[in-house]
């Protein structure tokens, strides 16, 4: 059996083209994997390099040989992964969103298990089968509804957008307003607002979004400007948005697009695992 520090020098050469920069890259000195190749050559039975007086190369065997030693790196990687994905969904919940509200809320809740990690980068949609196959996650929080032969999915609640506006603007005496009221303004907004972001960039004509990176940027912009910005009945308990005498209104938006219904997905298999933490959820949710 070839060991993987082999197999790893095998495929460094192959991409680095030099043991001097072989050496380098896996922090090990050049005779160390001189002595390497020479051992993967005689455990192969087969010559896979050309030494020359000053250089050394892959011949072509060699050449196949690194392709299949990285098939094999990528094969055992996996295969641990796997094992320690399988191993942590027996002993940890953890949960992911496409969507920050339910970070939010999650972050937000006292009293959640211990063994509940909550996931702080948004996912794709598309990702959601297959993360919860795979067992990278317990449970995600996303706006579908989705229902397979290993999946099913639970009603956990809504989130409503507002717009936080200038008090002095008339706007800002309405009750709700709509998308395109909203035309033509400049909004202050967070960058990682997940399905949300093309939500606002479809239904405002005309709008600029100046998108931060950075929390704390954020937080400094909307507190010496009055640009508005959005928030959400979910978003309400971040320490992220400014105060509340911050001379703005939050005005809800009544568009049927400002309303967005929110479900958790999970394995059937998992469903007795996972019940307690959506419980707990919904109860928070309201």
């Amino acid at each position: 059996m070839i060991e993987n520090y082999l197999l790893e020098e095998l495929v460094t050469f192959s991409k680095y083209g030099t043991l001097a920069a072989t050496a380098e890259k896996l922090m090990v000195t050049q005779p160390t994997v001189t002595r390497g190749m020479q051992k993967l050559e005689d455990e192969l039975n087969v010559k896979i390099f050309d030494r020359q007086p000053n250089h050394i190369y892959l011949t072509k065997t060699g050449i196949l040989a690194a392709k299949e030693a990285q098939k094999v790196l990528n094969q055992n990687r996996s295969f641990i992964q796997t094992i320690q994905a399988y191993e942590a969904s027996h002993t940890t919940i953890k949960v992911g969103s496409v969507a920050p509200g339910p970070i939010i809320m999650l972050h937000s809740t006292t009293d959640i298990p211990d063994n509940v990690v909550v996931n702080d980068g948004l996912l794709q949609q598309s990702d959601i089968i297959g993360n919860l196959e795979n067992r990278s996650f317990s449970a995600i929080l996303s706006d579908k509804e989705i229902m397979t032969d290993s999946i099913e999915s639970r009603f956990i609640g809504s989130e409503q957008l507002s717009v936080n506006l200038d008090k002095f603007t008339y706007l800002a005496n309405k009750n709700s307003v709509k998308f395109k009221e909203l035309k033509g303004m400049s909004f202050i907004v967070i960058s990682d607002i997940g399905i949300w972001k093309q939500i606002i960039q479809d239904n405002i004509p005309d709008a600029k979004f100046l998108y931060q990176e950075q929390y704390d940027a954020f937080q400094e912009i909307t507190q010496y400007s009055n640009f508005p910005y959005f928030s959400t009945n979910i978003s309400k308990s971040s320490d992220h948005l400014p105060a509340q005498d911050d001379d703005r209104v939050k005005i809800p938006i009544s568009d049927d697009a400002s309303k967005m219904d929110f479900y958790v997905s999970y394995l059937k298999s998992q469903k007795s695992k996972v019940t307690p933490l959506i419980k707990l959820i919904s109860k928070t949710w309201k």
